[in-house]
């Protein structure tokens, strides 16, 4: 009786569901996390988080950290994720274009392990890009943490050498520097000291150029470069200073087997004029093909190998 009362209402054909009910129930695919569901609570907690820090200030610690560094653009993501640049998050634009390169970045970033993956909407990333064209992909490089300019020395002595260490002046190309880590780590040395400013610093650009080796040799940074320099000649250990002009050839330099801090100045400018007067020695880089300079890679590595060679 009770069914009857409710369907006498009813007058004529039924209008059914057209099946929208049916496609209704079935799946559609995995649930993604909570962090990547749009209107989600704890979404919103995440892009709050990263809203938080675009706008902190960077920590202090130790030898001083850099400021957080976005690496913008698919092929650039790709490239510092398959190099082994430092990351704490991969951000991918809302219903992207799922790419080759987009896969591989995606991949990579999960083979890490420790790298956040967040999803956001394209004006965020443009917010946070700046309007650069990020192609839906922004990967967050953490602060760098330096060294203090004392502890390089320090080091090698805990192991029982010679400190063996690279001060760059006046080098501004995070390739360059780099290089110089690369070199250093491949010919045993303990560290790279560059100034705070007018200098290039740990990037991305740095860290891929480096091929892995930054994350074993330690770069410090030095507030004022000739202070540094003079405390490392107050420790007894002896700063040469490389010069298109030098009054030796560095392979007639009996200080590289000892103790040593090699001062590399820019391409064009070569050493400050401060600089200069501080090193101990300023040295020369034979060059018979009739090449002008070396660049402070390059010029690194030559001397590095003259060092190695003597020491072993």
């Amino acid at each position: 009786m009770a069914n009857n009362r409710r369907m006498s209402g009813k007058k004529g054909a039924q209008v059914g569901s057209g099946g929208q009910r049916r496609r209704g129930l079935e799946g559609k695919g995995p649930t993604p996390p909570a962090e990547m569901r749009k209107g989600h609570a704890r979404q919103r907690a995440a892009a709050a988080k990263v809203r938080r820090a675009q706008g902190r200030p960077p920590q202090r610690k130790g030898g001083g950290r850099s400021s957080s560094e976005l690496v913008v653009g698919r092929n650039p993501v790709y490239e510092a994720l398959r190099e082994g640049v430092p990351a704490t998050t991969l951000y991918v634009q809302q219903f992207i274009d799922n790419d080759e390169r987009v896969r591989e970045a995606l991949q990579l970033a999960a083979e890490r392990g420790n790298i956040n993956l967040m999803e956001a909407p394209r004006p965020e990333l443009d917010r946070m890009t700046n309007g650069l064209n990020h192609q839906g992909l922004v990967l967050q490089v953490p602060p760098y943490e330096y060294a203090h300019s004392e502890d390089l020395p320090a080091a090698a002595y805990d192991k029982g050498e010679d400190p063996l260490i690279v001060a760059l002046d006046g080098v501004t190309d995070p390739r360059n520097l780099g290089a110089v880590v690369r070199s250093v780590s491949a010919f045993g040395g303990h560290g790279v000291v560059v100034p705070e400013r007018r200098s290039a610093g740990m990037s991305a650009g740095a860290w891929k150029t480096s091929a892995g080796t930054a994350a074993r040799t330690p770069v410090a940074r030095a507030t004022n470069l000739t202070r540094a320099l003079e405390q490392y000649k107050k420790a007894g250990i002896t700063v040469v200073g490389l010069a298109a002009d030098g009054e030796a050839e560095v392979g007639d330099l009996p200080a590289l087997s000892g103790p040593v801090v090699i001062v590399v100045g820019s391409e064009g400018k070569g050493l400050s004029r401060l600089v200069g007067e501080t090193c101990d020695h300023r040295v020369r880089i034979p060059m018979p093909g009739g090449a002008e300079s070396l660049n402070a890679g390059v010029a690194a590595g030559v001397v590095l190998y003259e060092a190695s060679r003597r020491r072993s």
